[in-house]
């Protein structure tokens, strides 16, 4: 439970208002942005409408973890900031994801307006089939278990099986949601969204 309330969490808020509303909108959607860049544990935020002339927009805001979420969601600045758009803005929807499912959020490109700290992925586009997710999540795994159990059978011989896996999924389980998994979703990223090879895009 610990190392699950230590992890990012992404919110996705499904939003909608009148079309006609789209520059009162922005500015309430950058005074939120500004207000929530001041909590500690704010990794970033975007937002897109669903088409051009659409009232549907989704929102995305990522904190480091539960506590840092909940300390901006309970927040007095959160409530007047809410409070600001009503009969203006509709919540329909609010989606939250955290671990290693979030690595496979949708690709950034999607993103219309972000804030400098972090750029993430908005809701709409599907997140990539199970099969990519398994492949991807075997890559990095494969490669840091083999290391850690030839490590652990080379200098820790004698440690009982318990205490050795204890050990391996101690190590292991930080290294691949804060370092692993991250960097080889990024190389991945054109396979796991269904785009071209990088070097097929450059000829």
């Amino acid at each position: 439970m610990t190392m699950t309330h230590a992890l990012p969490v992404t919110v996705a808020v499904a939003r909608r208002t009148d079309p006609a509303r789209t520059s009162e909108m922005v500015a309430w959607m950058r005074a939120g942005t500004a207000l929530a860049e001041a909590f500690p544990g704010f990794l970033g935020s975007g937002w897109v409408r669903s088409a051009p002339g659409s009232g549907e927009w989704h929102v995305i805001y990522r904190f480091a973890d539960h506590e840092t979420l909940r300390r901006w969601e309970e927040s007095p600045q959160r409530h007047w900031w809410l409070s600001s758009a009503q009969g203006i803005v509709e919540h329909t929807r609010v989606e939250r994801r955290t671990g290693v499912e979030g690595w496979f959020d949708p690709p950034r490109e999607h993103v219309v307006q972000t804030v400098p700290v972090s750029a993430e992925p908005t809701v709409p586009p599907p997140a990539p089939p199970r099969w990519k997710q398994a492949v991807t999540i075997w890559l990095a795994f494969f490669p840091l278990s083999l290391t850690a159990t030839l490590l652990t059978s080379r200098y820790l011989p004698d440690l009982p099986l318990a205490a050795r896996v204890l050990m391996m999924t101690l190590t292991l389980t930080p290294l691949m949601t804060y370092l692993v998994l991250p960097r080889i979703t990024r190389a991945l990223h054109w396979w796991l969204h269904g785009q071209r090879a990088p070097w097929r895009l450059a000829r």
